[in-house]
Parts: C-alpha cells; structure tokens; sequence
C-alpha cells in the first residue's frame, strides 16, 4: 500500500485523480531517470508543478524543488515562499532564486529565459523535471507555427525532463484538489495580453467550434509530438553531417543544411534570422558569385574557395 503521508500531507489511499499524474511520473522515470535518483523540480506553485512535485516524491525520488521569483507582480516574494513551503510540507527540499528579467525578445521570453537559466543552475547537473502537460504541447505547436516553424517538446532533451506531456492540465488541477494542496493561480494566466494565454483562451476553443473536431487540444499535442520527433532527428543528422564544404552541403536536404549553417552562426557568437539563412541557402544553391552575407554582430558567411566560412567583415549590410 502507497504511504498515507508525504511528509507532513496526509494522502488519501489510491488517489484516482492523482493516478494518471503518478502514472506518466512512473513510465519517465522508468524510461530516462534511474530509481531513487535526485532530480530538481521546478516549482511555480501552480497545479501542474505542485503535481509533479507530488508524484516524484511518492515515485521515490529525491526531490529537490526549485522556486524561481521574476520579480515582475507585486508579492512575487510572497507567492516564491508559500510555493517553496509547500515543498517543504510534502518532504522535498527547496530553494528560491531570484532573477532579473531583461526586455531583450519581449517580457515572456526574457522570462523564460531567465528562469531556464535559474533552473538549470540551481539543478547542479541533476535531471531537471517540469511540469509542461499535454495542452502546453497543443499550446506550444500553434504559438511556434504562428512564428513560420511548428515545433513541440520533447519528453527529454539535454538534462531537461517533461514527464507530463502525457497529461491534461485539467488532471493536475483535479490531483491537486484530492490530495488537499492548493496551488497558485498566476494572474497573468488570465491576461489575454499574453500570448499564450490567448490561445488558450480563445484561439483553441474557437478551433473547436469552427472545425466540429471536438477538443482540438489531442490532435495539436499528437501534432507537435511528432514535430519535435522530427526536429531531433533533423538534428541529429546535421551533427553528423556537419561541414564547411559547399559541394558536401549541397547534397543535403534543404532542412539538414539550415541546421548546420544555424550551428555555424551561433558558434561565432551571431542569431540566427530567416533572412540570414535564405541568403546563405542562395549562396550554396544559386551561386552567382554574390558577396558575404552579413548575420548580425560584426560577423558574415561567405562563400570561397568552395567553403563556407563564418568571419568579421565591416560595411557589409545586414541580411535581417
């Protein structure tokens, strides 16, 4: 019989709602995390982490959670010590870190990237578990396919851990409601003013509506699984195939090629643009004897010699 406390929370026997929270921490864990081992969590106190939290811990593992403050409401402190309590309360150990948020990209994604960096920080190379569920990867798909590139989150990559994709937002809330926790509620997921939040507000129940396909949210996540399934793949077969030659890269399918061309940029310190890109994907496929092409940061791809090169150049105008 499952243990009827987590640390000083009584939980109920056999918590129905809580299985499928359980359940999907079970088959990651058994998949990609060894028994008992210690991971970091990132807690906002919000459901789906709260949840998550919960089911690490009665999955046995060692869990240490994370709590990171933006510093962006009114009483972030307050919201960052009652999350990082109740982590306390269930017998994890818990941490607070505070950042600062930088404009750079929009507030959201200087958040996020702020908070990723936080995490992983305060993970100390131990695998760092979020609480991302199945209508985030619905949610994800259409944001990223708005931006020209339909993507989706892997269950795991790089040291970061999804287990919930598998589950419905509406299964952490109920999980969270049977074992008596109460979660955060983040204002800012009611502003529609937030991308994100307009989709999930009005974008996907109007999908509902127009298309008759009933919850739009299954087919979009089924989407996005597998377009980031796709992407890994993609990448993998850029690492192998990475080189300068202008003949090798030429061989390539269109997708492969970007993606080494995109590793040669950001290696020399640059950000990779769809402009940017095009124009180099003409100097390797429509040569006509056209100059370098200028990335951003003082730097530009050119062509010589039959290779690709990433170099410093001045007064060579900007491809974005």
């Amino acid at each position: 019989m499952p243990p009827r406390r987590l640390g000083r929370v009584d939980i109920p026997r056999d918590p129905p709602c809580f299985l499928p929270v359980r359940t999907a921490l079970r088959a990651h864990a058994a998949r990609w995390l060894g028994p008992g081992q210690p991971v970091a969590v990132g807690l906002s106190g919000g459901a789906d982490s709260t949840a998550l939290l919960a089911a690490a811990l009665m999955e046995g593992l060692r869990a240490h959670a994370v709590v990171v403050d933006h510093g962006l409401q009114p009483g972030s402190g307050e919201v960052a010590a009652r999350a990082a309590a109740l982590a306390l309360d269930l017998g994890a150990s818990a941490e607070i870190r505070r950042v600062r948020v930088g404009r750079a990209g929009g507030m959201e994604a200087a958040a996020r990237e702020a908070r990723y960096r936080a995490l992983r920080q305060a993970a100390r190379g131990r695998p760092l578990l979020v609480g991302h569920t199945r209508d985030d990867q619905a949610e994800t798909y259409l944001l990223a396919a708005l931006r020209g590139n339909p993507a989706g989150m892997l269950p795991a990559s790089g040291g970061l851990h999804r287990p919930l994709l598998g589950v419905r937002r509406a299964d952490t809330e109920a999980a969270c409601r049977e074992l008596g926790l109460e979660p955060w509620r983040d204002p800012q997921n009611e502003d529609s003013a937030f991308r994100r939040v307009a989709v999930r507000a009005t974008v996907i129940p109007a999908l509902s509506e127009a298309t008759g396909v009933g919850d739009p949210v299954a087919p979009l996540a089924q989407a996005a699984d597998r377009a980031a399934l796709d992407a890994e793949a993609l990448d993998q077969w850029a690492r192998r195939a990475a080189t300068d030659s202008v003949a090798d890269l030429a061989r390539l399918p269109q997708a492969v090629r970007g993606r080494i061309v995109s590793a040669m940029i950001l290696r020399a310190g640059a950000r990779v643009t769809r402009a940017a890109l095009d124009a180099v994907e003409a100097l390797v496929m429509d040569w006509r004897g056209q100059g370098p092409v200028a990335v951003g940061a003082g730097l530009v791809v050119a062509r010589a010699d039959g290779k690709l090169t990433v170099t410093r150049e001045k007064g060579v105008r900007d491809a974005r």
